[in-house]
């Protein structure tokens, strides 16, 4: 796997106003521990230093495999139903990584301030050439126990940023598990609900979730 050139996006203490930007950095070199860029305070304490593309490294690799695994297993809504081991996640994990080496999707990563990765979200590129204008945001994750601490809505005004700093892109688009309040949290973020299938998501034998499409432009 190819290790990729480093976008650093610092956090947020709440979204901002569309059209504002987040100022970009300098990345680390591959080998060394994830870049610290100044922080901004953030409700609770911490604040993450969010990386776009950073270097696909063990550390990284370990660090995606652990998160997806304890957010899964705290009931976070990212592709699974608990109980999961890391060795179930890693087969999802694999395919977006073979994404990212391919360039359909980049990762933006965020790091605590012990160098772990505590927060992820996949861009993914469209490559219908109709539908080019926009992207999907897959994998949203925050650590189970950053959460109440604002780092969520830093993660997405970070993504909002780096999508901003794409050539020609207009809109975000994302799903969301029904029946969890996710689609009140994002609409709380600037997304606005756009379309709904119910019970396309199985969860357990008789128990099904709607499909929520959530949408922010960007214009």
């Amino acid at each position: 796997m190819r290790e990729r050139a480093e976008r650093l996006v610092p956090a947020a203490p709440a979204r901002r106003g569309r059209g504002e930007k987040t100022q970009a950095g300098t990345g680390a070199d591959p080998g060394s521990a994830p870049p610290s860029p100044a922080r901004l305070p953030i409700v609770g304490g911490m604040a993450l230093n969010f990386v776009l593309d950073p270097p696909v490294d063990r550390h990284l690799r370990d660090g995606v495999l652990a998160l997806w695994t304890d957010v899964t297993n705290a009931g976070g809504a990212v592709g699974f139903v608990p109980p999961v081991t890391p060795e179930d996640v890693r087969p999802q994990w694999v395919q977006h990584l073979a994404a990212m080496d391919e360039g359909r999707m980049r990762l933006l990563a965020g790091y605590d301030e012990d160098g772990a990765v505590a927060a992820t979200a996949f861009v993914t590129l469209n490559t219908h050439r109709l539908m080019s204008h926009w992207v999907w945001l897959y994998t949203v994750m925050v650590h189970p126990r950053l959460h109440g601490t604002g780092q969520g809505r830093a993660l997405l005004a970070a993504c909002e940023d780096a999508v901003r700093g794409m050539e020609g892109m207009e809109a975000i688009r994302l799903t969301c598990r029904g029946g969890l309040g996710l689609e009140r949290f994002y609409a709380s973020c600037g997304y606005k609900e756009v379309g709904r299938v119910p019970d396309a998501i199985r969860v357990g034998e008789g128990e099904y979730r709607d499909d929520v499409f959530m949408l922010l432009p960007l214009n």
